[in-house]
């Protein structure tokens, strides 16, 4: 029987004297094999962006508010409060941070201009759950909460609606009869558009302001930061009965986390690999069939070589490992460019993007395009080295 050494030698120099047609045979293998590795490639960063894009909308979250009926007016002991803020602080061990929210719907005067705002007074803790950015000046801090002093933070937007291009911080605030004095601009770390408690155009101030000029002290949203994520489901259901406990039996709460929009996010991200791995594959079995059809013209070719072989005393395995393991030098030299190709081009995109955002490249998926794309090369190739293998001695040698 033929060693390996004599086959590998013979299956190259065939190689090798059609080199036009073998790498042309491998481009289709080259092209499934790095679409398998950026797929992964793609679908894993993207992931990993979605996923911390959402994220940053508050670290480990919970929140609750009052879920309000539009067809009556509800009595005040379905409100939360302060009271049930202390109570979720002293009560529930997961929670490492408790804040909360209170808001009014305002007007406010700048340089002579009126604009609606949302004016928002916010307990301690609040910025740090929400991961507000502070652009310009500094934040609320202990002494305002405390004190209840009229300084506030505003958003960029309501800040270059009314002061332009100029710098906002130390600049007077008219609000109805009050007059805060601007401390800082911040931002929301990811953008919600308005579908949270921050709108575009808002201002945060100590929550004491709001009781003091509502004469109320109940609270719109409970933000609650488990301590980590495998903390999460038990804070929300401790929330939620703790609410239930504190308030009439009537009263309906609605307590949510970021794990189902997390879900829908990775299932969605799933979805789309699937649907692009399956593309790569498709790439994978059209050239497959490419290696199948120059095979065969391959043997078709070799008919009189193969009958001297055969003649000589070859047998028909022999002749059969030498036509697969030039269909798997084809497919497994694709292979190895493909993914070469497929780890060179986010190597090259790395450098284009943000310091934060990396692009991962998953061991896994270099492992799947070679044993795929070989596999495919070995698959489509069985026929021909089949057929190769059958030929007759004298027929062959009397082929031209």
């Amino acid at each position: 029987m033929m060693d390996l050494k004599e086959t590998l030698s013979v299956s190259i120099d065939a190689l090798r004297a059609n080199k036009l047609r073998a790498m042309l045979t491998s481009l289709g293998v080259i092209i499934g094999s790095a679409s398998i590795v950026l797929v992964v490639t793609v679908a894993l960063t993207s992931r990993k962006f979605v996923i911390s894009q959402i994220e940053a909308v508050g670290s480990n979250l919970v929140w609750a508010e009052l879920v309000r009926s539009s067809e009556k007016a509800q009595p005040l002991s379905y409100e939360m409060t302060l009271e049930d803020l202390q109570a979720v602080k002293d009560t529930i061990p997961e929670a490492a941070q408790v804040a909360a929210i209170s808001d009014m719907q305002m007007s406010v005067v700048a340089q002579g201009v009126v604009r609606p705002v949302t004016l928002i007074g916010v307990t301690p803790g609040y910025r740090e759950i929400r991961r507000l950015l502070i652009l310009r000046g500094r934040y609320l801090d202990a002494v305002d909460m405390e004190t209840r002093s009229k300084m506030c933070v505003i958003t960029p937007q309501l800040a270059k609606r009314l002061f332009g291009q100029d710098n906002p911080v130390g600049r007077d605030l008219h609000v109805g009869e009050l007059i805060f004095t601007i401390v800082g601009v911040f931002k929301e770390r990811v953008e919600t558009f308005g579908l949270s408690d921050i709108q575009a155009e808002s201002v945060l101030i100590p929550f004491g302001l709001v009781k003091y000029y509502t004469g109320v002290n109940t609270l719109k949203v409970l933000d609650v930061q488990a301590a980590t994520p495998e903390d999460v489901p038990s804070v929300e259901r401790q929330v939620t009965q703790l609410l239930r406990s504190r308030h009439p039996g009537t009263a309906e709460y609605n307590v949510q986390t970021l794990a189902a929009i997390l879900t829908a996010a990775r299932d969605i991200s799933l979805a789309l690999t699937i649907v692009l791995i399956v593309i790569a594959f498709i790439a994978l079995l059209i050239s497959g069939i490419g290696i199948m059809n120059i095979m065969l013209v391959t043997v078709t070719e070799r008919t009189r070589e193969i009958g001297i072989r055969k003649a000589i005393g070859a047998a028909r395995k022999e002749i059969m490992y030498q036509f697969l393991t030039e269909a798997f030098l084809i497919s497994g030299g694709g292979a190895v460019l493909g993914i070469l190709i497929g780890l060179l081009i986010p190597a090259i995109v790395q450098m284009f993007l943000p310091g934060n955002l990396r692009v991962p490249v998953s061991p896994l998926s270099v492992v799947l395009a070679f044993v795929v794309s070989c596999s495919t090369g070995l698959f489509f190739g069985y026929l021909p080295a089949n057929q190769a293998a059958k030929l007759q001695p004298i027929e062959s040698l009397r082929y031209e």
